[in-house]
C-alpha cells in the first residue's frame, strides 16, 4: 500500500491588543493566509487561549493594561518556549523593546501602523525560523540518541563479535564433523557395494581390496591431496564395475587370451563403468579415473588413446596398481606371476605403459612396504580374534571367505563385535588374523 502524503497542519496564531479595531485589522490581513486565528483583547485572556490551545505564534500589543506585551512574552517564553513571539508597538522607546527582545526572546517586532504586505512576510518568516528551530531541536536529541546507542555497541561490539565468532567456529566444526562422518558412511556403503559387486567374480578374481590398500598406501606414502586421495579409494572400489555384463567365460579369462568381440567388449569396460556412475553429482570425479585407468603412457591405450601427462594423475596410479594385482591373480597372462615377477613387468613397461616417474615411485613401495599395505603408514599389530580387545581400531578391512565386507578398516571394535567374529569363525572352521593399530607409548 502506497503511503498517502498528509496535508500540512496550517499554523495557529494568536493576536492579542486591547483595541477592538486593531484585531479586526489585522484579522482581516491574515485571512486569506492559511492560518488558524485566535483573538484575545489582553494578557490573562491570552494565556488561557494557550492554555487550551496548541499555538504556533503569538503577536500581541507592546502597551496593554493589566499586563504589557513584553511581560506576556515573558510568561510565555517560559511556559511554551516553543511558541515564537513578536511585538506590535506604536511608541518609541527603544529601552522597553530592548527589554522585551532580552527578557522575552521575541524574534522581532513590528512598528504601528504596519504595512500588509511586511506584516505577512514577516510572519512568514518568523514561522520558517520556529520550524527550522524545531527541526533543528529535533535533530540534535536525535544526534544525542544516536550517540548514545553507538556508545553502547561499540562498548559491547567486541565481546558480540568474539561470542559469534565462536558461535560460528562452533558450528564450522560441527559441520566438519558431520561432513566427514557422511562421507566416512558414503564410503564405507561404496565398500560394501563393492563387496557385492565381487560375488560376481571368482574368488582369485576379486582385486578390489587389494587395488584399494595399494593406492591408499601409496597416497599417505606420497601426501597426495585429501580429494583425489578420496576419488581413489572409491575407483579402486568400483573399477570393475563395467565387468558386470561380461558372461562366466570371459570373466575367467586372461586378458590376453581374449579375441574378437570379447576383447571389444574388454576395451569398453571402464567407459561402461563411468556411465554408470556419472548419475551420481559426487563420483564425477571417480568416474573419470576409472574411464581413463586403462590408458598408456604412449597413447596406445583405450578408450580415448590419451597420452602422457593428458591421463590424468590418478587414472594412471590406479593403471599401475590394477596390474600389478592382475598380473599376480593371472587376470592378464594365462599364468598367475610371482609378485617379484610382476614388479619386473612394471619395469620393463615404464616409459611404454606407465608414467616413468610415478611406476618408479610405486615400484619402491611395493618393494619396502609389506605386500598387505593396510596400514597406511601406522605401526600394526597382528592379533587372533581371541586376542583382540573393545576401542582397538581395525587396520585392514575384514571379509568373510567369500570376500563379503564384514567390517571395514577404521572401525572401532567392541565387545559386541569381537563375539560375532568369534561366532564367524566358528561356523566358516577358520582362523582369521586381524591387523589393528598399535598404540605406542612414544606414539602418545
Amino acid at each position: 500500500m502506497e503511503d498517502v502524503a498528509q496535508e500540512p497542519v496550517p499554523a495557529r496564531l494568536l493576536l492579542v491588543d486591547d483595541e477592538p479595531n486593531v484585531l479586526a485589522s489585522l484579522s482581516r490581513v491574515l485571512r486569506h493566509e492559511g492560518y488558524v486565528l485566535h483573538t484575545a483583547e489582553n494578557g490573562p485572556s491570552a494565556l488561557a487561549i494557550l492554555e487550551r490551545e496548541p499555538i504556533d505564534l503569538l503577536l500581541c500589543d507592546f502597551l496593554m493594561p493589566d499586563m504589557d506585551g513584553a511581560e506576556l512574552c515573558t510568561r510565555v517564553r517560559q511556559q511554551w518556549p516553543n511558541c515564537q513571539r513578536l511585538l506590535l508597538t506604536g511608541q518609541s522607546d527603544l529601552a522597553a523593546t530592548v527589554r522585551a527582545i532580552n527578557d522575552g526572546h521575541i524574534y522581532g517586532y513590528l512598528a504601528k501602523p504596519w504595512d500588509d504586505d511586511g506584516l505577512r512576510l514577516t510572519l512568514r518568516q518568523a514561522l520558517q525560523h520556529q520550524h527550522a528551530e524545531s527541526e533543528r531541536k529535533r535533530l540534535e536529541a536525535l544526534t544525542r540518541t544516536q550517540n548514545q546507542e553507538l556508545a553502547a555497541l561499540n562498548a559491547t561490539l567486541e565481546q558480540r563479535v568474539e561470542a559469534r565468532t565462536q558461535e560460528l567456529k562452533q558450528t564450522s566444526d560441527m559441520l566438519e564433523v558431520a561432513f566427514q562422518e557422511l562421507r566416512k558412511s558414503y564410503v564405507t556403503a561404496t565398500k560394501v557395494f563393492s563387496s557385492l559387486l565381487s560375488q560376481r567374480f571368482p574368488p582369485r578374481y576379486q582385486t578390489n581390496a587389494k587395488v584399494g590398500a595399494l593406492v591408499q598406501a601409496f597416497a599417505t606414502e606420497h601426501g597426495l591431496d585429501e580429494k583425489l586421495q578420496h576419488e581413489l579409494e572409491l575407483a579402486a572400489a568400483l573399477y570393475n564395475l563395467g565387468k558386470l555384463a561380461w558372461s562366466d567365460r570371459m570373466i575367467a579369462s586372461p586378458a590376453e587370451q581374449l579375441t574378437g568381440e570379447q576383447r571389444e567388449l574388454y576395451r569398453r569396460y571402464p567407459t561402461t563403468g563411468e556411465n554408470l556412475l556419472m548419475s551420481l553429482e559426487h563420483m564425477e570425479g571417480t568416474a573419470r579415473l576409472i574411464r581413463h585407468h586403462r590408458e598408456h603412457w604412449n597413447g596406445n591405450g583405450f578408450p580415448d588413446r590419451l597420452q602422457g601427462e593428458a591421463i590424468p594423475y590418478g587414472s594412471r596410479l590406479l593403471g599401475l596398481a590394477v596390474d600389478f594385482i592382475e598380473l599376480q591373480r593371472g587376470m592378464i597372462l594365462p599364468q598367475q606371476v610371482t609378485r617379484p615377477r610382476a614388479l619386473e613387468l612394471l619395469r620393463k613397461f615404464s616409459g611404454r605403459l606407465y608414467d616413468p616417474s610415478l611406476c618408479r615411485a610405486f615400484i619402491a613401495l611395493c618393494q619396502d612396504k609389506a605386500p598387505d599395505l593396510e596400514s597406511h603408514g601406522r605401526p600394526v599389530t597382528a592379533l587372533e580374534t581371541r586376542q583382540l580387545q573393545p576401542r582397538m581400531v581395525l587396520a585392514q578391512d575384514i571379509r568373510s571367505t567369500s570376500g563379503m565386507l564384514l567390517l571395514h578398516e577404521g572401525k572401532e571394535l567392541t565387545a559386541h563385535l569381537i563375539e560375532k567374529l568369534m561366532l564367524l569363525e566358528e561356523a566358516e572352521n577358520q582362523r582369521y588374523t586381524i591387523l589393528v593399530y598399535r598404540e605406542d607409548k612414544d606414539d602418545e
